[in-house]
């Protein structure tokens, strides 16, 4: 099987994961959104003592209200509870009652608890920041690589993070069971677009001397000896990163992991694109270009 081969069958894998998300969400099994994007109110709750989250879901149960408790501390003796869909004027409400409920089994529970509230419309804010936060990052990217090597080059790398954002999303899908979208999401991804850019520019750099060492080699061969070549460094700082990431899921709280997870996918998404589209991604368009030149070039002398 030719490197080229291998390169539109790894395509055709990520095309399929994002068909199956795309249909997912068709299906209203999109993206599980926090109270950041859907709006909503968080509390958090010091209890006293080792607390139960059975006995926190039931006061809630109690008052017909949908929320997501979290037991959170390093006495496990604090709880965190997000509850989507209500009101302003329901806020002080639902926490009067709250602590009027849960008082019966811990007394010594924090009166006035730490209360947020976002509203929709601040969601929606925050979530057109982030689009055009990517959407700005990925321009001046484009321009800088292209300033910096070549038009090929730049666009490759920004399809490859194109490719890397939209692997975040889709495991946001598969994963909704277990994770929310809040605003940690963004901070994730913008990690991840600095974090993936940097290992295609390294491989792209290195197929750039490859370039002029062996003018005669063909694209494809230059782009599969300089992954060759990176393979070493992309495998050490990956599996750095990688272990205090998973650590960072494996022994945080609610609000690291929902961090930590798509930190997670997108190195792994990078690595992926990085080492097997983006650089065969430039070659087929840097022939492209090249042919279309040469067919200008043809018809200009005649």
């Amino acid at each position: 099987m030719t490197v080229k081969n291998r390169s539109r069958i790894c395509l055709t894998v990520s095309c399929c994961i994002f068909v199956l998300a795309l249909v997912l969400s068709l299906f209203g099994l999109g993206i599980n959104q926090g109270i950041d994007f859907a709006g909503g109110m968080a509390m958090q709750y010091s209890m006293g003592k080792e607390v139960a989250q059975s006995d926190v879901e039931d006061v809630f149960k109690g008052m017909n209200i949908d929320a997501a408790v979290t037991v959170q501390g390093a006495n496990r003796d604090e709880v965190n509870i997000r509850i989507k869909d209500i009101a302003t004027e329901d806020v002080q409400t639902i926490q009067q009652r709250f602590v009027e409920g849960i008082s019966e089994k811990y007394p010594d529970v924090t009166q006035n608890g730490e209360v947020n509230y976002v509203g929709p419309v601040a969601g929606r804010t925050l979530l057109s920041n982030a689009f055009w936060s990517v959407v700005i990052a990925a321009a001046l990217m484009l321009l800088y690589i292209a300033i910096r090597f070549d038009f090929s080059s730049g666009l490759a790398a920004v399809l490859g993070l194109l490719h890397d954002v939209l692997m975040m999303l889709a495991f946001m899908v598969l994963l909704r069971s277990i994770i929310q979208m809040n605003s940690t999401f963004i901070a994730a991804m913008l990690t991840i677009v600095g974090y993936s850019i940097n290992n295609t520019i390294v491989i792209f750099d290195r197929i750039r001397e490859n370039e002029k060492k062996t003018p005669g080699d063909d694209r494809v061969t230059i782009v599969n000896r300089s992954v060759k070549e990176c393979l070493g460094r992309t495998l050490n700082t990956t599996i750095t990163t990688l272990i205090t990431i998973v650590a960072l899921y494996i022994m945080g709280v609610a609000s690291i992991k929902e961090f930590a997870l798509p930190i997670i996918v997108g190195i792994l998404s990078g690595v992926y694109s990085a080492n097997m589209i983006n650089g065969y991604v430039w070659a087929m368009l840097d022939e492209k270009l090249s042919v279309g030149k040469k067919s200008k070039k043809v018809k200009a002398k005649a």
